[in-house]
């Protein structure tokens, strides 16, 4: 069986290859602009199954073999506000000096549809950064690998110095949470 990816995430990538699913990869451009008061759960649905959706447009727009699609989106939410990828390296110097030292949320949303129906799953993490350094913040920001990042960090990267505790998904918080994915697909017929 194979299934499109509405994804450019090279993370999401190596997960689904890590899980044994066979995929194409879809890719199309979706707002993620967060709604004035919009809550960080509701959020990640909204966007995730946009998302999905999206992809099921493109499928038909292109003619190309009906396979359901998977979409999924992560962000942080840190005292009740999303926090999403930086707008460039001070806002991302200034994310990860609020984060350090503190405890945040990570929810990931992944939508699985065909056409028929569109089933959603999220993940909910909790990550505690230990306190960091000023210049810690600035090497980590000139490597650039905060910048297409939720939060400014990929926790499978250098910023895995960064963690002290994590209750949740290691791999929700990466992008994409094999186990709720592995579940989400079993629905549309997968067998793992």
């Amino acid at each position: 069986m194979r299934l499109y990816l509405a994804s450019r995430s090279p993370r999401r990538r190596e997960l689904l290859h890590q899980i044994g699913v066979e995929f194409d990869t879809l890719i199309g451009d979706v707002d993620e602009s967060p709604l004035p008061g919009e809550p960080a759960a509701a959020y990640v649905e909204r966007v995730t199954r946009a998302k999905a959706a999206h992809g099921l447009h493109l499928l038909k727009e292109r003619h190309l073999v009906a396979h359901p699609v998977l979409a999924a989106d992560t962000t942080l939410e840190f005292a009740g506000e999303i926090i999403g990828k930086p707008a460039d390296a001070t806002d991302a110097e200034a994310i990860l000096r609020r984060l350090s030292g503190q405890t945040h949320r990570v929810l990931t949303g992944v939508a699985v549809a065909d056409g028929e129906r569109c089933a959603f799953v999220l993940s909910v993490s909790e990550v505690r950064f230990r306190e960091l350094a000023d210049d810690e913040i600035r090497h980590y920001v000139l490597s650039g690998e905060p910048m297409d990042k939720a939060g400014a960090y990929g926790i499978q990267g250098r910023a895995g110095l960064f963690v002290a505790h994590i209750a949740g998904s290691y791999t929700g918080i990466m992008g994409l949470p094999v186990c709720e994915t592995g579940e989400l697909l079993k629905q549309f017929g997968w067998g793992f």
